[in-house]
């Protein structure tokens, strides 16, 4: 029996979904009296079309490939992680945090400090989730969807009667000091002539495909890797092999949280200068979607989070300059991971059988 080639599961089957998911978007938007080319046309102008649309494209992207790296970590154990969202709020907090009480003299130095600082509130919100699910059983779906509520609270309370400086209505925190603000794209060398001041996208962009290849080296490369990859397969074999679970819960979810965490150097860090509410903006849950369509592989969740930048900076373009609602990207979004998620086999299954049948016809002729 002949199995159906690697490039099939990797390419092929996700660009045929995402052009079903599209075409049907493209229905929804006919339905509302509105024409679909112009709508792509728009989108495409606004999110790629010039150096202010890649900034914004590229600074969204930034934050899904966080979140998406999150998801995909907790994945391979067998985790589905569904608290990105809270998990880069507290991050958010430890990033701000670090920047407020620590005088740094430049913004690199600031840069590590931060992602240390989000890195570990991040994987600390995380930690109580995996605890509850290695040592009680709880359901960790459950558990990490109630700590994003809890999370939001929190943060709620710390920017309103602690954070807050005196005077202030605004429940943000005070600006951050002006050395610890990152590049921008118009500040490198080289691509800066391109990109205007008020483009967001910063260093962090670089940063997140950093955590691309450190991902893939620690899923693919390291005993960690393969005992996680292992116990995600099946659980009762990595438990004969030795594998403890209690470990590898922790450990799947401790790097899971700390790489949500580590958004905040690009939203709060780069962009904000400071930490407000709702400064995640759902990058959490939009992490899911980008994991899904990766494939859990961080080489397609780099490409699927340009996708949802796109989507997202598209959207904003699209809803300026038509009378087609914002929502609709929302629902683009939707029949996105519809498509890749739970209607993922109903490609999967003829696609796989075409092409099997078809290599065995030529082994045998």
């Amino acid at each position: 029996m002949e199995k159906t080639p690697k490039w099939i599961d990797v390419a092929l089957i996700p660009l045929l979904n995402l052009l079903i998911a599209f075409v049907i978007s493209g229905i929804v938007v006919l339905l509302i009296g509105e024409n679909p080319i112009e709508a792509i046309r728009v989108m495409v102008d606004g999110s790629l079309g010039s150096p202010y649309g890649w900034g914004y494209t590229l600074y969204y992207a930034t934050n899904f490939i966080f979140t998406g790296l999150a998801v995909a970590v907790a994945y391979h154990a067998s985790q589905f992680n569904i608290g990105g969202e809270g998990q880069a709020t507290l991050g958010g907090l430890g990033v701000a945090l670090v920047l407020l009480m620590v005088p740094w003299p430049n913004w690199y130095l600031a840069l590590i400090g931060a992602m240390i600082g989000g890195a570990v509130f991040g994987a600390a919100w995380a930690a109580i989730p995996a605890y509850l699910q290695a040592k009680r059983g709880s359901h960790i779906v459950i558990t990490t969807i109630m700590f994003n509520f809890i999370a939001a609270s929190l943060l709620n309370y710390m920017l309103v009667n602690v954070l807050r400086p005196r005077g202030s209505m605004d429940p943000a925190t005070a600006r951050f000091p002006a050395a610890t603000h990152l590049p921008t794209f118009h500040d490198m060398p080289l691509i800066g002539q391109f990109f205007g001041k008020s483009v967001p996208a910063n260093v962090s962009f670089f940063i997140a495909i950093v955590a691309c290849f450190l991902v893939w080296g620690l899923i693919w490369r390291t005993r960690l890797g393969f005992a996680i990859r292992a116990f995600g397969r099946s659980e009762p074999a990595a438990r004969y092999a030795g594998i403890s679970p209690v470990k590898i819960v922790m450990a799947a979810m401790l790097i899971s949280g700390a790489l949500a965490g580590l958004m905040a150097t690009n939203n709060v860090m780069g962009e904000a200068h400071r930490l407000v509410l709702n400064s995640v903006e759902g990058a959490g849950f939009i992490g899911i979607a980008v994991a899904l369509m990766g494939r859990n592989h961080p080489f397609g969740v780099f490409l699927a989070a340009l996708l949802f930048g796109f989507l997202y900076q598209g959207g904003g373009e699209l809803a300026l300059e038509t009378s087609i609602p914002r929502e609709l990207i929302t629902v683009i979004q939707a029949l996105v991971i519809l498509f890749t998620g739970a209607f993922d086999n109903m490609l999967r299954g003829p696609i796989e059988q075409f092409f099997v049948a078809r290599a065995n016809a030529r082994k045998e002729a």
